[in-house]
């Protein structure tokens, strides 16, 4: 399908304008009365609006409590009549959870690999992206919150493929590293991608075909990634400065391809919220899994994700108790930790493999170099265990902890080393800077 893959990009936008545009009371007035223009379809989400998540203070709607929003990026039905509920029914080929808890001011951003098997109520076992196809946002956020251990779903929102690369042009293009040259042709649908290497600014066609490659190792999981990677850029755009002017029109434009059982209200206050919210409490991960083997499941490939790693990013990301018990953890010096050298000193990677030898920390591998060099270090949590990252940051006592999953899939931490440990070398040693050790008053 010729766009099948472009939602990615959608639910990438659909996420970060509902949730982190920096819109202004002088913008847009947030006590003036707006009509609601969406409306409930199932008894499950009439049952659910009993219970607001939004209070209207004099200035601004806040949220009164934790929601949890499924975002669901859907292929264009090119037959269903503009605007109408029938362009939402594609496959939704990227599924994103967002938690937002007023209580720490954070938010967590779930992401769901779009072949990931799954129980489909009524269907079967199938690709989770086909939920959208048998029976619309009511049966993927009820097959999502069964598998993800009962995990509540206050509310959705879908975003059909026609928006992004308007909204990229809009802010002026977004900027991205590109790992490597991205080439690849298929006239039968009309789509060449032909992205050099390097950070550079992507306009928005630029931008959808940064998503839509994949001609890479990692596949549909490789998209996810980059979705990651999309979506903190372009938030990062929407708070510069000279980007506020224009995000009014950027809501226009967003709300003629959107479908959300979301009030007007309750989206002002996500709005609000994400105004006040600081870098590091933005966390993304993935689920954790691994590719099926071939012929486990007739030949067919799937996600098939991993039930430890499941109970572990949804009890620490959503609160969710586990079904069942689950193994106990690792402990934090035991885990996975692929090793990748960013910087132009092919020496540094070994003193620190073997500092982290001798600190006992011995379960790491190292993976082929970075083409991005790094001037910090970079420990990202590749499966959620934000404890393991944070005994590796300070045993290291350096290293800013990289809520996504973006690193190594075989990982449970990715510890990308920059150009800031070359200053933790004396001689053949690997010391630690005393001013970043945890309760260590002495000097060196």
């Amino acid at each position: 399908m010729i766009f099948g893959g472009t939602a990615v990009c959608s639910a990438t936008l659909g996420a970060t304008m509902t949730l982190f545009s920096p819109l202004s009371d002088k913008i847009l007035p947030l006590t003036q009365k707006i009509t609601n223009p969406w409306t409930d379809t199932t008894e499950t989400q009439q049952e659910e609006k009993s219970e607001p998540v939004a209070d209207n203070t004099l200035l601004q709607y806040n949220l009164s409590r934790p929601i949890n929003l499924l975002v669901l990026g859907v292929d264009r039905v090119l037959d269903a009549p503009p605007g109408s509920l029938e362009g939402f029914g594609g496959r939704s080929d990227t599924i994103l959870i967002l938690r937002f808890d007023p209580a720490d001011k954070s938010v967590k951003m779930l992401s769901i690999p779009r072949d990931s098997r799954v129980n489909i109520p009524g269907v079967g076992y199938r690709k989770i992206n086909d939920a959208n196809v048998h029976g619309g946002a009511s049966l993927a956020a009820r097959t999502l919150s069964k598998t993800l251990n009962d995990v509540p779903v206050d509310r959705y929102i879908r975003v059909t493929t026609d928006a992004f690369t308007e909204l990229v042009d809009l802010v002026g293009g977004i900027e991205v590293f590109v790992p490597y040259h991205m080439e690849y042709e298929d006239k039968t649908q009309n789509l060449k991608i032909d992205l050099p290497a390097g950070r550079q600014i992507l306009n928005g066609e630029q931008a959808e075909h940064f998503a839509r490659f994949r001609k890479d190792a990692y596949g549909d999981i490789g998209r996810v990634q980059r979705q990651q990677i999309l979506l903190k850029s372009l938030r990062q755009r929407l708070t510069s400065p000279t980007i506020i002017p224009r995000i009014p029109q950027a809501m226009g434009l967003v709300e003629k391809h959107i479908d959300t059982n979301l009030t007007w209200e309750e989206m002002l206050a996500l709005v609000n919220f994400g105004r006040q919210i600081e870098r590091d409490k933005v966390q993304m991960v993935m689920l954790p899994g691994r590719f099926s083997q071939e012929e486990e499941f007739d030949n067919r490939s799937y996600w098939v994700m991993s039930r430890r790693g499941k109970d572990q990013v949804m009890e620490q990301y959503f609160g969710v108790t586990p079904q069942w018990q689950s193994a106990p953890r690792r402990s934090p010096n035991r885990v996975r930790i692929a090793l990748q050298n960013a910087t132009d000193d092919p020496g540094l990677l070994n003193q620190v493999r073997e500092y982290l030898a001798e600190q006992n920390i011995r379960n790491v591998y190292t993976i082929k170099d970075s083409p991005q060099l790094l001037r910090d270090t970079e420990i990202v949590v590749q499966k959620g265990d934000f404890e393991a990252a944070n005994f590796l940051q300070t045993t290291l006592g350096m290293g800013r902890v990289e809520a996504s999953s973006t690193g190594d899939l075989d990982s449970q931490l990715t510890l990308r080393i920059g150009l800031d440990a070359k200053d933790m070398i004396l001689g053949d040693s690997f010391l630690k800077k005393p001013s970043t050790v945890v309760g260590d008053d002495e000097t060196n």
